[in-house]
């Protein structure tokens, strides 16, 4: 019988709380009458995100700020999220009308956790029902109804200890980033890794040497005509002389020098040289050796290997895929898309099984169903793969999906067909060349080739390689049908020139694949872990690759030099290791997190020197309390300061990074900024003394001839700008203060450029353009949104900063003729197109607004970043600052209250009633200073407290 008829029958209400509610819907539509389907939004309680959230009774205990009692068995705070609230009151009014509660989160540890935090909240006094699904079809989620199970109490503590964890770690670690590098920064259990992982790869880079080696390649015929199956010629590549291997470049350390004396180094002097003494040389085949190529298909996609393969194919971030993911699991597409398994269920198989037959024939079907071993340790929960949904899966063509939901979605449905097809099979054929130079010297060549003769699983899908260069495993490379002895003629040979490079830099694809690989993190949070050092600016992007900032090398070398161990893989690894114990129940949480925070001893640990329990060879968990007590050790000058060459050395400060030669008031002092989007590794020696040699300070532009007065040019915070200078003994406060005049540089100007002329011209800003029939002034002015006119309150905006000298009376009233626009502006057009958002399914375009440009989807505006460009910004960036926008809510409206009415007072003496004003005015302004004074100290408060809040799931 099914759930809803049961329910009809018995008269019965049933509430399902799901997360989201784009799900709600679509479960809804499959339950029917009988039930109720509410999201959650998410997360409904959180630990409190600043001292503001704390609750009353709480406020004063010392461990308050971190919102776990560290004194009580790191019993935590839980406060209903203030975004959640209505949705909590409307979630209890639906349960005071139910007769049963149905749990349906997602099959994880965070979802078991959400669905824990609902039965808190809401207090049933009804049966209470945990539903699981892992996909979202109408079978299953009618099976799910059908048979419920308990809420898995080994989960949730599992993610309240990884919650707590990340709690003690940010909160604890941050401040000090904020005392001995800058404000507003955080530390995180996992993000610190990653952080460190992309600032390790820079230092291998910074320290790499290149080294130049040099190779022959030579074409050579066979005689024949050749055909397609038969190549007349083959291209072959040096590979030893008198039997000595040539050099290539793994022969090389990052130091530029070869790591064994065994291979020939040919530099251009030598190898030009074989190359003309080989010129007439008699070749021969001297052996050619095939072996049987065999190559099975990939495991289906679990949550990594979807977001390498989505950038790697689709150029999708992490993120991004997650988002897209996520609303293909939402609407009935995929199965559930956070998973660590590569198992498909026998429903699967079947459904991949019955598409391979009738897409490619039987011969592409093994004889019995594939299987895939789990590859990762401590698979998080028993789902399966990522897979399309359903006893039948539905082509991509069949979906009705359009633009990257359905490239998404192909992805999944051709890596799971795939999946069930036979081996391709083949042959490798490698071939030696060898004859001997003029100079007597021997020299052999080989060749490689491929070919496929049954391409199996290849003919639905081929993996792609994070190596741009790297050869895909469909391509084929034909050689000629040459045997032992086989006389070959050079056709041409060519001397060649390579250079080492230095390891590539982390992509997002590469990075989840490291952090997997090294057991670091959850997979399900990788994306989040990316998201955070991107937005926190340790990482930014350039094109693809990850770049560490100036900020995360100071950031880095703190927390090596100091909190050696929490940043250390294998401490990461393990800790993993020991919370998937306690989700095993081998392990119970409070002990564990006695030892992390107090130390292997407990609370009365005195285990010595806060640096040997950050870098000891001990415990793992090593003490944190102690570590962030003692900061003496800390040079907080010394960490942020980075050697360019004898006497150079970049600086990280508060407000950003730069080069410094010699100290500060001392002779010969030279300081410079450095650009924020460098990468550290192109800051060389001659760059720093480029920046170093660039002027500093003010620009001396000249004497203005009326006043006298010196005009130089100035590097604002807001920009450039020139302004003179004021005699000395020159009244700045006060009722006689004189304030010098000041404009901005147009855009069209520069520092290096300006002169004297454009400074006075600038300063003579506003310009009286003329006066309309009825006298009323008329001038040009630069204001914050750029040039305009102005008449009396009636303002009308100008084309370009150049009109602002040029522009005539009678223009000036042509303007002032036309009627003033109401409302917007007439739209501009998109500078850019990026795509269809994969959350709200409309159109991303990029526009040029008032504050400059942003992205939308019609619904949601999102500034660009400082890092970001319009020339090479891509459809993901996009997608993510939307996502992000969306994630803060709307701006909240702040309205006025109005002051209740009072009673009219009898009227005073003149003279006592403009005492009392006078008395009032004083009174109310000390009152507005003092409260003033108090908000802005709560607003620093605030602002320190949520800078290292860290969001559900996140590490």
């Amino acid at each position: 019988m099914s759930p809803t008829s049961e329910t009809a029958e018995g008269g019965g209400r049933r509430l399902v709380i799901v997360e989201s509610p784009a799900k709600a819907k679509t479960i809804k539509g499959y339950l029917g009458p009988g039930y109720v389907v509410e999201a959650s939004v998410g997360h409904i309680r959180d630990l409190p995100n600043g001292a503001a959230e704390v609750p009353t009774k709480y406020k004063g205990e010392p461990w308050a700020r971190l919102g776990v009692n560290v004194d009580a068995d790191f019993q935590p705070i839980y406060v209903v999220n203030s975004d959640k609230k209505d949705q909590v009151k409307k979630l209890k009014q639906l349960l005071a009308e139910s007769d049963e509660l149905f749990l349906a989160t997602d099959e994880d540890r965070e979802g078991e956790a959400i669905a824990w935090h609902l039965q808190e909240i809401l207090k049933p006094k009804v049966p209470v029902h945990r539903m699981v699904f892992h996909e979202i079809t109408k079978d299953a989620i009618r099976d799910a109804v059908a048979h419920p199970r308990e809420l898995n109490k080994k989960l949730v503590d599992a993610q309240e200890t990884r919650r707590i964890l990340d709690r003690l770690y940010g909160y604890e670690v941050s401040p000090v980033l904020w005392k001995k590098v800058m404000p507003r920064l955080s530390a995180g259990r996992v993000q610190s890794v990653a952080t460190r992982l992309v600032v390790e790869r820079e230092r291998e880079r910074i320290a790499f040497r290149s080294a130049e080696y040099w190779d022959l390649t030579g074409t050579f015929a066979t005689g024949r005509a050749g055909d397609s199956s038969d190549p007349s010629t083959l291209t072959a590549r040096l590979a030893t002389v008198d039997g000595r291997r040539i050099a290539q470049g793994r022969d090389f350390g990052a130091d530029g020098r070869l790591k064994s004396d065994a291979v020939l180094h040919l530099d251009e002097a030598n190898a030009r040289a074989l190359a003309a003494a080989l010129a007439e040389t008699a070749f021969a085949v001297r052996s050619v050796e095939s072996k049987p190529y065999r190559r099975s298909p990939y495991a289906p996609f679990r949550t990594t290997t979807l977001q390498q393969e989505a950038s790697r194919k689709l150029g999708f971030g992490a993120k991004a895929t997650m988002q897209v993911a996520q609303k293909l699991y939402e609407n009935g597409f995929i199965t559930y898309m956070r998973t660590d398994s590569t198992t498909l269920s026998d429903t699967a198989i079947s459904a991949a099984r019955a598409q391979v037959t009738q897409l490619y024939g039987a011969d592409y079907l093994p004889e019995k169903p594939r299987s895939y071993a789990g590859k990762v340790k401590n698979a998080q929960e028993a789902h399966e793969a990522i897979r399309p949904s359903g006893d039948r899966f539905r082509t991509p063509a069949e979906t009705g999906l359009t633009g990257d939901q359905f490239r998404l979605y192909e992805l999944i449905w051709k890596r799971t067909v795939a999946s069930q097809m036979k081996d391709a099979t083949g042959n490798s054929v490698t071939v030696k060349i060898g004859g001997r130079a003029a100079d007597g010297r021997d020299a052999e060549f080989t060749a490689s080739g491929k070919t496929i003769t049954f391409h199996g699983f290849l003919k639905a899908y081929v993996e792609g390689a994070d190596d741009p260069n790297a050869e895909l495993d469909d391509r084929e490379r034909r050689l000629p049908q040459v045997a032992e002895g086989d006389a070959l003629g050079a056709r041409e040979i060519t001397a060649d020139g390579h250079a080492t490079k230095p390891p590539a830099r982390y992509t997002e694809a590469t990075l989840v694949k490291e952090l997997e690989e090294r057991e670091i993190g959850r997979p399900s949070t990788y994306a989040s872990i990316i998201g955070t050092i991107l937005d926190r600016g340790y990482v930014f992007k350039k094109g693809t690759a990850l770049v560490p900032s100036f900020l995360s090398f100071a950031v880095v070398n703190l927390l090596e030099k100091h909190f050696g161990r929490l940043v250390d893989y294998d401490f990461t690894a393990r800790m993993e290791g020991d919370l998937d114990r306690i989700a095993r129940g081998e392990a119970q949480s409070v002990p564990w997190l006695r030892r992390f925070y107090f130390g292997e001893g407990g609370e009365d640990s005195a285990s010595g020197a806060a640096s040997d329990a950050g870098n000891g060879d001990g415990d793992h968990l090593g003490g944190l309390k102690e570590l962030v007590t003692d900061l003496g050790a800390i040079d907080a000058r010394e960490i942020s300061s980075f050697p360019v060459s004898d006497d150079i050395k970049l600086r990280v400060g508060r407000y950003g990074p730069y080069v410094e030669r010699g100290e500060k008031d001392a002779e010969g002092h030279q300081r410079a900024d450095v650009p924020d989007d460098l990468a550290p590794d192109e800051l060389t020696v001659e760059l720093a003394e480029e920046l170093l040699a660039k002027p500093s300070g003010d620009f001396e532009l000249g004497t203005d001839p009326e006043s006298g007065h010196q005009i130089v040019a100035k590097d604002g915070r807001y920009g450039p700008y020139v302004t003179e200078i004021l005699p000395e003994g020159t009244p700045k406060t006060g009722k006689n203060a004189v304030k010098p005049r000041t404009a901005s540089l147009f855009k069209s100007m520069s520092l290096d450029t300006v002169t004297l002329a454009d400074a006075l011209k600038l300063m003579s800003l506003p310009r009286v353009v003329g006066a309309d029939a009825e006298g009323v002034e008329i001038t040009a002015q630069n204001g914050r949104y750029g040039p305009y006119l102005k008449k009396g309150t009636d303002s009308r905006s100008l084309e370009s900063e150049e009109q602002l000298f040029t522009i005539t009376l009678e223009e000036a009233l042509a303007i002032y003729a036309q009627p003033k626009q109401r409302g917007r502006a007439a739209a501009k057009p998109p500078l850019k197109e990026l795509g269809t958002d994969p959350v709200s399914g409309k159109p991303v375009v990029v526009k040029d607004g008032r504050f400059g440009a942003y992205v939308t989807d019609g619904e949601t505006n999102a500034t660009l970043r400082r890092d970001d460009d319009v020339e090479t910004i891509t459809a993901e960036r996009g997608y993510e600052l939307l996502a992000e926008k969306r994630a803060k809510g709307p701006a909240k409206k702040k309205t006025a209250k109005k002051a209740p009415a009072k009673k009219a007072a009898k009227k005073a003496p003149a003279k006592k009633a403009a005492a009392k004003k006078t008395a009032a005015k004083k009174t109310t302004a000390a009152k507005k200073t003092t409260a003033a004074k108090k908000t802005a100290a709560a607003k620093t408060t605030a602002a320190k407290k949520t800078a290292v809040a860290e969001a559900p799931g996140e590490e």
